[in-house]
């Protein structure tokens, strides 16, 4: 048995009508026609990679986060950290290669390959292999035990259950509610040694990614599930009652994950739109200036705080590393970047100019409302 999603009451079916006209209106703002969408999708990757692994105390500054995605080196990650960085990514770009394959199946060694993939740099988490003993979850702050998991005898077949009840199609159920109980019933079964929360969310940025709602780095709550670390803690130990006990209601995670996704979208289409925004705004300065077109996407970078390396700026222009080092000095000289470090430890970071300029485009913001409080 495996806990049950609920029935969805008038409000949750309205937020879930409100989350299929917000993806439709992201998807058009991110078409791939538009010049900035891919850094966008980019960045967007690379905070599910940081917020999912910050909930497990693997932290990663976003830059680095993005070296990940390119499969760059990192400029301030701990050496104990980066292979996990690294096995996540490997782990959510195979992800994005099931996505649109039509002989894509669940079964269990897909949970234990993406499992292994994440968790390969610590043998002692028993890469891509069920637990073979009790486990339970503590509390870091206060090391009270908050959840016990069910029995490992139980694990293969409870597995076999969530990946039967994956493979069956469901038009009934949103995916938003699929993904949240597949999410749900894995972080419960608790199948893993460790990197069972990591794989949980894993698993239902999987799902929606089948379901095909955006691109799957669009589709993601990983981000705020990272920036809401107790809020997420907290529904899940509400849920649970403290150990194995799939008849309770799931209602209160269902609403916590609606709302995730809620707010994801809309913080999603306000830097889109920001984004289109800044575009327009470097294209303007870049004309008066006289600077290259090709320069643009380093600004663009820069402007949101990321340090610019020679290698990045090279891939992002796409030229050599010559022409990117001219490029990097011409931009300098501009008044628009300004270099930090020496020799092949330098980089450039946005000048006062670029800071004011992307100032000017955030003076809109607002917050973003509950879903179930409006």
């Amino acid at each position: 048995m495996l806990f049950d999603a609920p029935t969805l009451d008038e409000r949750e079916l309205a937020v879930c009508a409100q989350l299929d006209s917000l993806r439709a209106a992201l998807r058009y703002q991110v078409a791939d026609e538009r010049r900035w969408s891919g850094m966008l999708r980019r960045v967007a990757g690379a905070r599910a990679i940081q917020g999912s692994n910050s909930i497990e105390g693997l932290h990663v500054t976003l830059d680095d986060a993005v070296a990940a995605v390119g499969g760059g080196d990192p400029l301030d990650a701990a050496p104990h950290v980066w292979p996990a960085i690294q096995g996540y990514r490997d782990a959510l770009t195979f992800i994005l290669q099931l996505a649109d394959d039509p002989s894509f199946i669940y079964d269990a060694s897909l949970l234990k390959s993406l499992h292994f993939m994440m968790t390969k740099d610590d043998m002692r988490s028993g890469p891509g292999r069920w637990r073979s003993g009790h486990v339970y979850v503590r509390d870091e702050r206060t090391q009270e035990l908050v959840y016990e998991g069910p029995d490992a005898l139980e694990v293969p077949n409870l597995v076999a259950e969530l990946v039967a009840e994956l493979r069956e199609p469901d038009d009934t159920q949103p995916a938003v509610v699929r993904a949240a109980m597949a999410h749900l019933n894995l972080v419960m079964i608790h199948p893993y040694r460790d990197g069972n929360g990591r794989m949980a969310r894993a698993l239902q940025s999987l799902v929606l990614a089948c379901a095909g709602v955006l691109a799957p780095a669009f589709a993601s709550i990983e981000e705020y599930l990272g920036q809401n670390t107790e809020a997420y803690y907290a529904v899940l130990g509400e849920v649970g009652g403290g150990s194995w006990q799939p008849c309770r209601d799931a209602r209160p995670w269902v609403r916590f994950a609606m709302t995730a996704h809620f707010r994801q979208i809309q913080t999603l289409r306000r830097r889109a739109d920001e984004a289109e925004r800044r575009w327009e705004l470097l294209e303007r300065e870049a004309r008066a200036r006289g600077l290259p077109e090709r320069s643009i996407p380093g600004l663009f970078d820069a402007a949101q705080g990321f340090r610019i390396r020679n290698a990045v700026y090279r891939e992002l222009a796409e030229v050599s590393q010559v022409v990117a080092g001219r490029d990097l000095q011409l931009l300098a000289g501009a008044g628009l970047l300004e270099a930090r470090g020496q020799r092949r430890g330098r980089y450039y970071v946005a000048s006062e100019k670029l800071t004011g300029l992307e100032a000017s485009i955030h003076r809109d913001r607002t917050p973003i409302p509950d879903p179930f409080e409006a």
